[in-house]
Formats: structure tokens, sequence, C-alpha cells
């Protein structure tokens, strides 16, 4: 059973998810150099329930919280837009939303997973200005070839992992989400609705 974290007062224990991948998220950050302009408080994680409980389909994604080259509104037709604001707890706006789709996510191999964190976290921007990294080409996204970026992905995993991280930080990974949810009672974390995108003022 998947339940957001506002539920935590009707239930005892589980599995947080979410603070778990934060966690995870935090720490290949300062490991890899690649990654070191990412400040993972504006980035919120969150989890999406997956429609089917089937191998294939979406793992995970990142959506950008401002437009190219980090601007905060997008000029369509002769009206501006922006996007949704998103904020913490404490007021703080995120740049990022992080999602992870559950179960298919947990269902995954430890470095297929990996591979997968990796891969959206290189999706944010250099600049770190709430915009995706953009390649040369019309494929801007992943560049010319999604599965030479992939393969880049994979690599970076496996060198974060050579960095011997403290195995309780991806412990997790290594289970099923059934496997999760039979240890812990259920798995939790925090769901973030996707923003809109609505009319400046």
């Amino acid at each position: 059973m998947c339940s957001d974290s506002g539920d935590d007062d009707q239930l005892v224990g589980g599995f947080n998810f979410t603070l778990a991948m934060r966690y995870l998220c935090t720490d290949m950050c300062q490991r890899l150099p690649e990654l070191h302009h990412i400040d993972l408080e504006r980035v919120a994680i969150s989890f999406c329930q997956a429609r089917k409980n089937v191998s294939h389909g979406l793992q995970a994604s990142l959506t950008p919280l401002r437009f190219e080259h980090g601007a905060t509104t997008i000029q369509r037709g002769s009206r501006q837009y922006s996007c949704q604001p998103v904020r913490d707890h404490n007021g703080l706006e995120y740049f990022y939303i992080l999602s992870f789709y559950l179960p298919r996510f947990l269902n995954q191999s430890v470095e297929e997973k990996l591979s997968t964190v990796a891969h959206e976290l290189w999706h944010i921007s250099p600049a770190f200005d709430g915009d995706l990294r953009r390649h040369e080409g019309r494929c801007y996204v992943h560049g010319a070839s999604q599965e030479q970026y992939n393969a880049t992905m994979d690599r970076l995993a496996r060198s974060w992992l050579s960095l011997d991280p403290p195995h309780g930080v991806y412990e997790f990974l290594e289970y099923s989400y059934d496997d999760l949810a039979g240890q812990y009672g259920h798995v939790f974390g925090e769901r973030i609705p996707a923003p809109q995108i609505i009319p400046s003022t």
C-alpha cells in the first residue's frame, strides 16, 4: 500500500520512500563532481502511483519549475504565463520536482534504479536555474542518441558506487516494492501534484 506522508498520523511505522530517496540523491550530488551544481533543498522529491503494476513504462520524471534559461514567465500569443509555485513547509520555493513511479521504480534491479536516479538528476541544468539541461539540436533533452545518454547514466551510477557510499544509503534499493511493504507494513512519502501553468497577474 502506498500512502501520502499526510496520512502518517493514521499509520504506525512504515517506510518513508521519499525521505530515503532524498538521502540517496544528496549523497550522489555530494560525491559526483558532475552533480555538484545541484542544491537538493530546492528539489522536491515526490512519488506517483503507477496506474499499472508492470515493469515497462515511466520510472521517474523531472519537472522543471522555470522556463528556458530560468525565465519565470513565458509568452504565449498575447498573454504571459508563469508556473504555479511549489514550496516546502518553510515557504522555500522549489526549482524542480523529482518524481518516482511506484511500485514500478522499485521493481527494477539495483543497477537500473541507480541509473534512473542519475538520469533524472543529470537533467537538471548546470546553471541550476529551474530549467532543464539543454543539448544542442532538436532532441535537446537527451541529445542526439538516447542510447548514448543511457550508457552515460549507467557509467555515472557505477562511478558513484565506486566511491564507496555507505551501504545504508542505498540498501533499500535492494528490495522490491512488495518486499519493502511486507517488511515495514506500508510505503509512504510526499506526493506533490503537478503544478499548473497559469496566466501572470
